[in-house]
């Protein structure tokens, strides 16, 4: 069985067609641990939250972008808004830009899950500070559809700095690695926007994924300190 063993926590009721859509995920089968890491697909991922706090905070919005073979597919894309019972803080939405009735009109929460499943897939994530995107997904997976969300993240804030050591004591945010990089950002703290954004410095790391040891896309995975962390 894999390490990552994503499982139905006992207990949780879903309507039979949630229930038959987490279970097909379920059934599907791992990634090829052994593929090149520059091959294959990834899935970048940006959420939105109600605040810092992933323990306590509420999952507003995801997004995902897929990188397969090194090119990013605009087309390969996954955003939504989860219905909110009450609009986060008005300092929230300053960040994120997801307004009171966007966020209370948003889409169903379990039905948005399961179609974020459905398009992620079992293939490995990406994203920059995964150990917080990672823990908003969990907790909102586990409450609405009953699964044990345990996935294998690829952290670029750890990648990075092995990838360009001469950066690592200047560089620090996602926004630094851009600037540094000259990726541009149509709109920051937007989900899909922040995907692009990250998806774009993935395009640039994998090419050097071997130069770090990480010739594989199952040692990238265990390159990434998100990947200790969340064992």
């Amino acid at each position: 069985m894999s390490p990552f063993g994503p499982f139905r926590r006992p207990g949780a009721r879903l309507d039979p067609e949630l229930a038959g859509r987490v279970e097909r995920w379920r059934r599907l089968p791992e990634f090829d641990e052994h593929r090149p890491a520059a091959a294959g697909r990834w899935v970048v991922v940006d959420v939105e939250s109600s605040g810092l706090d992933p323990q306590r905070d509420e999952l507003i919005a995801v997004g995902a972008l897929g990188v397969t073979d090194g090119r990013i597919g605009l087309a390969d894309a996954f955003e939504a808004v989860l219905r909110q019972a009450a609009p986060s803080a008005d300092r929230n939405i300053e960040i994120h830009g997801i307004g009171g009735a966007e966020q209370t009109g948003g889409e169903d929460p379990p039905g948005a899950l399961a179609d974020f499943l459905d398009f992620v897939g079992k293939d490995p994530l990406v994203a920059f500070h995964a150990p917080f995107d990672s823990m908003l997904l969990r907790r909102a997976i586990d409450r609405h559809l009953g699964l044990a969300f345990h996935r294998p993240w690829v952290d670029l804030a750890d990648i990075a700095p092995l990838v360009w050591p001469k950066y690592a004591s200047r560089l620090s945010g996602l926004d630094d690695w851009l600037e540094a990089f000259a990726i541009p950002v149509a709109q920051r703290h937007r989900a899909i926007a922040d995907c692009l954004a990250t998806a774009q410095l993935l395009a640039v790391i994998l090419p050097h994924a071997a130069e770090i040891g990480a010739a594989t896309a199952g040692r990238l995975v265990r390159a990434s300190g998100s990947d200790r962390w969340l064992a």
